[in-house]
């Protein structure tokens, strides 16, 4: 398969009948395999007239396919001595608390250093547990939001978590602060995510997109601020971010969909709660997390102000 070294951009415009648009590409792309070809589809690198694809989608005589390649590099996902706090292991799984600045698994601007690398010298039995360059991960946190992840040390553990997160089985919740205060105690929102079609790495409401849904629940009005517990019903890229951001009130410190706070060298987000069925004895476990130092001083200075008013 061809090493890419830089995005590439190929327009094709259909003729003739119609056909599912993975095989439409696949048949016009011959150095590129099915299942790479499937992933850019479904990540959200394809569009047909305009719009978000998907790979069963057909493609008709007269449409304008566009698809995107993001450059395939090769990472280093050898074991390296980072500090980070395991929650809680077993022969099957590790469930540990990632901190803010901490990429997940190696990829553009984060080669090494991430989670997987800490997690490869902590836990090595996860070595191509679910495939070799990110091996366990089932699940992801963005880089600068810290809290709770499962990561999977068997390929029964992997499957098992993987099935549940498709039948949205696994409960994931997640304590956020927002600029501005909604005008609702608590509410669902439910609006289709994609790529953003003029900013190719960020996400955004585009219609044709993934459906995706974010419950949230107002905790406590702080000053214009809201503190909120939000609940995944699905789990798409960046969903919370974008969410609130479309509702008006972007979280604090989010400077892709917000702005930036001096007061906080992240966003304001921590996945504190996480609950899924255990892959060997069928049980529910749930893991709790309390919010790091630097959020909690937010909150603090907050309520200080809000206090003295």
């Amino acid at each position: 398969m061809q090493k890419d070294l830089e995005t590439r951009v190929k327009e094709f415009i259909a003729s003739g009948d119609s056909a599912r648009l993975d095989r439409f590409l696949s048949e016009r792309e011959r150095d590129m395999t099915r299942s790479r070809l499937h992933s850019l589809i479904s990540e959200g690198w394809v569009s047909i007239n305009g719009q978000q694809a998907r790979p069963a989608q057909r493609v008709k005589g007269g449409d304008r396919v566009v698809m995107t390649i993001p450059p395939i590099r090769e990472y280093d996902v050898s074991p390296q001595s980072i500090p980070v706090n395991l929650v809680y292991q077993d022969s099957e799984i590790v469930v540990v608390d990632k901190p803010a600045g901490l990429s997940v698994h190696p990829g553009p601007g984060h080669p090494d250093g991430t989670l997987v690398n800490a997690l490869l010298a902590r836990c090595p039995d996860i070595q191509g547990v679910g495939g070799i360059h990110r091996p366990g991960i089932v699940h992801r946190l963005d880089k600068d939001t810290s809290g709770l992840m499962v990561v999977a040390k068997t390929e029964r553990a992997h499957q098992s978590l993987s099935g549940q997160i498709k039948e949205r089985e696994i409960r994931k919740g997640y304590l956020g602060l927002t600029v501005g205060m909604p005008p609702q105690d608590k509410g669902t929102v439910d609006v289709p995510i994609a790529r953003d079609p003029r900013h190719r790495q960020r996400m955004a409401v585009v219609l044709g997109g993934r459906e995706s849904r974010t419950h949230y629940r107002v905790l406590e009005e702080l000053r214009g601020h809201a503190l909120l517990e939000l609940d995944l019903e699905t789990g798409r890229t960046h969903q919370i971010r974008v969410h609130l951001a479309y509702l008006g009130y972007p979280l604090f410190g989010d400077g892709v969909y917000g702005k930036r706070s001096p007061d906080l060298a992240r966003h304001f987000l921590h996945a504190n709660a996480l609950g899924f069925r255990h892959p060997r004895s069928g049980k529910d476990v749930s893991f709790k997390s309390d919010l790091p130092t630097e959020l909690q001083q937010v909150l603090t200075a907050l309520r200080q102000c809000q206090a003295d008013v």
